[in-house]
């Protein structure tokens, strides 16, 4: 319907959460208003009735804590901490609905062409290697680049669930994780998160390359992640008013 606002429930007040509530506060987000905030512990069930749209930013635990009452309640989710679908499980339980599952781009951009790519046939080689400083992965100094774990996507988001909701997001994207070879890196003079993407299959090979600025509050994520969340509830509100 022209001229619907979509409500909007934030769960979560950390680094991702609280840019995403400010700006929906100050009206910055077409189509989309605040209605409820929630922390941990708090009470999500007036959250959810209240309404249209549930924005997950507090981490995989949470999001198999609430998802569930989610989407039951026949409320959109839109997802941040992707990691949490290496849980099988889990994502078959929030696809069943009745309320839907949304994903946001998060840190890294070309999921839409990776998508296409997997779609005309198995693709042959998927990579992504995320090279960051060596405390923001929980890992002792090194002299220079040491890469800390190899393997597949869903080993490496379950390891590193702060660091690596990127793998998991190429891992959907293409339909497995376990196709899906990702590698992380520490390097102490990494002033920027990278993340490398390459992939080849029958459609081409591809090779991005994504450089981010940590965020202040929570070098584990990057700076650019909440504008990603903010860009997807503009997009879910502009699909709800045609």
């Amino acid at each position: 319907m022209v001229g619907t606002v979509i409500r909007v429930a934030v769960v979560g007040r950390g680094a991702i959460g609280a840019v995403v509530i400010g700006e929906l506060e100050r009206g910055r987000v077409p189509g989309a208003r605040l209605v409820a905030t929630v922390d941990l512990g708090d009470s999500l069930a007036d959250a959810i009735e209240a309404a249209d749209l549930v924005v997950e930013c507090a981490g995989q635990r949470a999001l198999a804590e609430i998802g569930p009452a989610v989407v039951d309640a026949g409320r959109d989710l839109l997802v941040v901490s992707i990691g949490a679908f290496t849980d099988d499980a889990l994502l078959a339980r929030l696809r069943r609905g009745p309320g839907r599952v949304h994903l946001t781009s998060g840190a890294i951009g070309g999921l839409d062409l990776l998508r296409a790519a997997a779609r005309t046939g198995p693709l042959e080689k998927v990579l992504i290697v995320t090279t960051k400083k060596p405390a923001t992965l929980g890992v002792a100094e090194t002299d220079g680049p040491l890469e800390i774990m190899r393997g597949p996507a869903r080993e490496i988001a379950a390891a590193f669930p702060r660091s690596t909701n990127v793998a998991a997001a190429v891992a959907l994207a293409v339909g497995s994780f376990d196709a899906v070879e990702a590698v992380v890196v520490a390097d102490p003079a990494a002033t920027l998160t990278s993340h490398v993407i390459i992939a080849s299959g029958p459609s081409g090979d591809y090779r991005f390359e994504i450089r981010n600025r940590p965020s202040a509050d929570n070098p584990a994520s990057s700076q650019v992640v909440p504008y990603a969340v903010l860009s997807a509830i503009e997009e879910l509100a502009r699909c709800a008013s045609t």
